[in-house]
């Protein structure tokens, strides 16, 4: 069982950064962030590979958003530009078995933290 702990969220203005950080309780291969908007399904953000040499991104926060690994342990959102739609929850997700790639669906990733909120005000 690993344990998966967002901080880092908040109320900012349009145009604003924020960064986020998960902190996993054991070792982690793949990690990912999701979010979720009210009345919404939950959409990938930004993932990362076991190996940190691949990336990817949503649509929506390509140029935007970046992800990265402090360690094994540890995932990273830097979130620039950042517009009212990006309005969410923000969940984070880790894989604890090796897998190539980047996993950018849900169902690819077994554990999740409970979620850091994050509001833009235009």
């Amino acid at each position: 069982q690993v344990q998966l702990v967002e901080s880092g969220g908040g109320l900012v203005q349009a145009g604003g950064s924020l960064r986020l950080s998960c902190a996993a309780s054991g070792r982690a291969f793949r990690m990912g962030w999701f979010r979720q908007a009210p009345g919404k399904e939950r959409d990938f953000v930004a993932g990362i590979s076991a190996s940190v040499d691949s990336t990817a991104y949503g649509d929506s926060v390509k140029g935007r958003f970046s992800i990265s690994r402090g360690n094994a342990k540890l995932v990273y959102l830097q979130m620039n530009s950042l517009k009212p739609e990006d309005t969410a929850v923000y969940y984070c997700a880790a894989d604890t078995a090796f897998r190539e790639g980047v996993g950018i669906r849900w169902e690819e990733y077994h554990y999740w933290g409970q979620g850091t909120q994050v509001t833009v005000s235009s």
